[in-house]
């Protein structure tokens, strides 16, 4: 089953996704981190992504697919994976594979996102930096569910309780979903 898991950053999409892959035992694949992961080498590339992370920017499309299909092939992902943050932008998924099983979406406000990320404190998690962030999400990535819904593979969670709550929710849509599969 091949699922993502959409929200803002800082609406606990990562930590669901990432309890969703160790329940269901499918790789997992987050694109900030596995950027973040990249930008630590010694190399142009590496460079002009830490550039990027460092200023709220998204990463060049082009660097992100290339990424992520690189470590999608490391990986034995033909029963399946989760992927978190992607795609971000609609260049980014028309890139994806179109046999997305399900797509869930973490809600969360944005002051409840910004509180929790300031809790966070990640380097690149700067006031000004989270702000433009939340504002590409709500420009360029969230106008994406539209299309998941059109689809009929979207699903939306209250990202607002405990987090064992949203879990359980999340295994039973991922169940339910599954046996009309």
């Amino acid at each position: 089953m091949k699922i993502i898991f959409f929200g803002t950053q800082g609406s606990g999409k990562s930590t669901q996704a990432q309890l969703a892959a160790e329940a269901l035992t499918l790789p997992y694949f987050e694109t900030g981190q596995l950027l973040r992961d990249r930008s630590k080498e010694n190399d142009d590339l590496a460079k002009e992504i830490k550039e990027n992370l460092d200023q709220g920017h998204l990463v060049p499309d082009e660097i992100t697919i290339s990424i992520l299909r690189e470590n999608l092939q490391k990986k034995s992902s033909v029963a399946g994976y989760i992927l978190d943050g992607y795609p971000r932008n609609f260049a980014q998924y028309n890139a994806l594979d179109t046999d997305i099983d399900l797509v869930i979406h973490v809600k969360v406000a944005d002051e409840e996102a910004i509180k929790r990320l300031i809790n966070r404190a990640r380097a690149d998690d700067k006031p000004e930096a989270l702000q433009k962030r939340l504002e590409i999400y709500h420009r360029e990535t969230e106008p994406l569910l539209a299309k998941f819904k059109e689809r009929e593979i979207l699903k939306e969670v209250d990202g607002e309780r405990p987090i064992e709550d949203i879990h359980k929710d999340i295994l039973k849509i991922i169940k339910s979903h599954n046996k009309y599969q």
